[in-house]
């Protein structure tokens, strides 16, 4: 019997490592290509404008597929979605780093988009249910979002070495033994699931409408730094996608086998946690930008040593997520615990609003990162737990999905909002003849003080939403 156990216990490791290694690759893959991004311009001929859809390509499809992709993990099984997402990526990162021009790079970054999409969908969905047990699922979690959120910061060195030491195609190819092999393993260890059948919601209309205006709508907001807010174009493309999704509901609440069924938000849990989880990442998407270039145009770091000056936040979320945070979250649930965290990214962040042009990593950078990286790492496993929580068993994936969708726009519009605001003070003090160093840290102070108060918002939105859980955490 116990040798039974052990080997379960082994499979479930397995799994999870596979998942996050899925995670890891998706993840690093969103970084690791800004930095080899002039080496890619220069030998394959984009064009300044046209340099932006290699990043672009991706997240469109990313971003508006991950609800649909998520849905169907729960029709015809979340391993079925998984494998095909895996293949795809792996098949697409292929194809990217041998692209040969720049209309085939674009494509294959559309492609790999697709396939993160429908793996990622159903990862967080899965982890779920290979873990049932609170104190297991808390550690499970907690490994699944440290590899989300470290991440990005192993891309941007990942991305410097690999570009420097070879070449540009290499943070690409890099994805071929990881995809084979955790295809490889995926196979063995991730248990085959059946789903409920396209019967219990095959909505095709459905799913046209709402990945046309997901896609439509993260496409409006990349494009807002080449067209601006008020242009022709965004409210133009806005008002369009907004439409799309719109019709979507009203189909939703309408059809016979819904792709969303409207009742997942009945969850005041589920709905909480995602309006919490698109302020937050609106706000730590930013700042993880902005701190790059305050480290580069003002510190003049080089992209290796920028990439190694934020190992120190990638390095906190990992001990936090991997180490303290579940242990934390049994002794005193997760609303204390994420309510805690969120302060620690407040704290990360405000520090970071006072910067100065003259200022020192040490003692102007350090104490946010490791601020912002043990706030985060406890604030996101609570977080993601609290989001799954009220998912029935055949919505996992759907709320998975959602999850991940809720991400990808969050991040995209508090960027884009945060970087217009960043530029346009820039700019202003620039043409008053304010020096470019004091102009930039000006502009990247004010984003920094923008997401505090997203921070502190979804702080408050946090403390009511699940405020009445509390009584029913402490006893857990």
């Amino acid at each position: 019997m116990s040798q039974a156990v052990s080997t379960l216990a082994r499979s479930r490791l397995l799994a999870l490592a596979v998942l996050c290694a899925q995670t890891l690759m998706i993840v690093l893959d969103q970084t690791i290509v800004n930095v080899a991004l002039p080496s890619i311009q220069q030998d394959l001929g984009f064009s300044p404008s046209s340099l932006a859809w290699v990043i672009n390509a991706y997240g469109i499809a990313f971003g508006g597929l991950l609800l649909l992709t998520g849905r169907l993990g729960d029709l015809i099984g979340r391993r079925r979605v998984f494998l095909l997402g895996m293949i795809v990526f792996t098949a697409a990162s292929l194809l990217c780093g041998v692209a040969w021009n720049a209309e085939v790079l674009v494509v294959a970054r559309f492609v790999q988009g697709i396939g993160g999409a429908a793996s990622s969908a159903v990862a967080l969905g899965m982890v779920v249910a290979l873990f049932p047990e609170p104190g297991e699922r808390a550690k499970a979690i907690g490994a699944f979002s440290f590899v989300q959120a470290a991440g990005g910061s192993i891309g941007t060195v990942v991305g410097g070495v690999l570009t420097q030491a070879v070449s540009w195609h290499w943070i690409f190819l890099i994805n071929l033994p990881i995809g084979v092999a955790a295809v490889a393993v995926a196979l063995r260890v991730l248990a085959a699931d059946r789903g409920v059948g396209l019967a219990a919601g095959a909505d095709v209309p459905g799913g046209v409408l709402i990945t046309a205006g997901l896609m439509l709508l993260v496409y409006t907001i990349v494009e807002v730094d080449g067209h601006g807010w008020t242009s022709a174009h965004t409210l133009g493309f806005g008002a369009v996608a907004i439409v799309l999704v719109v019709a979507f509901l009203v189909r939703q609440a309408r059809a016979e086998h819904p792709l969303l069924p409207l009742r997942i938000f009945r969850s005041r849990t589920l709905s909480g946690a995602n309006l919490v989880l698109m302020l937050l990442i609106a706000a730590m998407f930013a700042f993880q930008y902005h701190i790059v270039l305050y480290l580069r145009q003002v510190l003049g770091l080089s992209a290796q040593g920028t990439g190694l000056a934020m190992l120190p936040a990638a390095a906190s979320i990992a001990v936090i997520s991997l180490v303290a945070s579940a242990r934390v979250t049994a002794r005193f649930g997760e609303r204390p615990v994420l309510l805690g965290g969120l302060v620690l990214i407040a704290a990360g962040v405000a520090l970071l609003a006072v910067i100065r042009a003259d200022g020192s990593y040490v003692a102007d950078v350090l104490p946010a990162l490791l601020a912002l990286g043990i706030g985060f790492g406890f604030a996101m496993p609570a977080l993601m737990t609290l989001g799954m929580r009220d998912a029935r068993p055949e919505d996992t994936g759907l709320a998975s999905g959602l999850f991940n969708t809720t991400q990808q726009v969050g991040g995209a519009l508090g960027l884009s909002v945060l970087a217009v605001l960043a530029a346009t003070r820039t700019d202003g003090l620039a043409a008053s003849g304010v020096p470019r160093a004091v102009a930039l840290t000006a502009g990247y102070r004010l984003n920094f003080g923008v997401a505090l108060g997203l921070v502190a918002a979804a702080g408050v939105l946090a403390a009511v939403t699940f405020a009445t859980r509390r009584g029913a955490e402490t006893e857990a």
